[in-house]
């Protein structure tokens, strides 16, 4: 109705509120079952340009891949005349160049295949920001691990082993939580559900865990930080941590707030710490 009247503020930048400074209502949400009476105030609240999730993870997760070829593959106005076309004499670099492609392709298939969103947009102008953020990151790490005078990692085979194999099972497990959370909505529904374990056992990490998909990002790039030996590798994981630690207690805060019979076991991101 309120489209129909003002064309230019379309759905997904309506916000509808019952306070001014409130929560906005959920599309879900049904006028007679709100905490009203015979009458009531509803108050509107133009959100801007809106992007749809989907768009956005396209967009966010596209730049990094062909931003690390860039230095992979040592373009000429990146390390110099003498340097360009040139392959790194280190098998590592070449392994982490496949490592970090194969993370950024498989985000992308799961944006179009497998990830179901809650919230259908983004403020438009966000995705500068996140585009900064991810684009800005790969480019870094690109320089430093395709350089001409990158150093391989000190313990040569057996620690590079050894991340490869962390790296494989944190994306086996990020990707089954994706498709477990994915099959809460299978339905189409919006509404929000507990998550618990199933039969694939990447997923029994739920068992002590609100959110074991940040706790699988978080080890995907703590072994690419131990496969690569890279300063900004860390940096950059740190980053991921402190961020996706928000974002889980957040979310483990609304599973508490919503489900009176929620798992008192799980934490949000570190079993039993954090």
């Amino acid at each position: 109705m309120f489209h129909k009247l003002y064309p230019q503020w379309y759905p997904a930048r309506q916000s509808i509120r019952l306070d001014p400074k409130g929560k906005s209502l959920r599309d879900e949400e049904i006028l007679q079952h709100l905490p009203v009476g015979t009458t009531a105030t509803l108050y509107f609240k133009d959100l801007g340009p809106q992007i749809g999730w989907t768009m956005v993870f396209l967009i966010e997760y596209t730049g990094p891949l062909f931003i690390y070829f860039l230095f992979y593959f040592r373009m000429p106005f990146v390390y110099g005349l003498d340097e360009r076309f040139t392959s790194s004499p280190h098998p590592v670099v070449n392994l982490a160049c496949i490592c970090h492609s194969f993370h950024y392709i498989k985000r992308l298939i799961e944006t179009i295949f497998v990830h179901r969103f809650s919230h259908g947009t983004m403020p438009l102008r966000n995705i500068v920001k996140n585009c900064l953020y991810y684009w800005g990151f790969a480019a870094w790490l690109a320089y430093y691990i395709n350089h001409p005078l990158y150093t391989p990692p000190s313990y040569g085979k057996k620690q590079i082993n050894f991340a490869v194999i962390m790296f494989l099972l944190c994306e086996a497990g990020n990707f089954s939580i994706h498709v477990a959370l994915s099959d809460l909505r299978r339905d189409g529904s919006r509404t929000r559900k507990i998550p618990y374990p199933t039969k694939n056992p990447f997923t029994w990490l739920f068992f002590f865990v609100s959110c074991p998909n940040y706790t699988y990002e978080v080890g995907t790039w703590i072994s690419f930080t131990i496969m690569t030996q890279c300063v900004p590798v860390g940096l950059f994981t740190l980053l991921c941590f402190i961020q996706m630690t928000i974002w889980a207690k957040d979310k483990h805060y609304t599973y508490l707030r919503e489900f009176k019979d929620y798992p008192s076991l799980r934490m949000p991101i570190i079993p039993f710490l954090l």
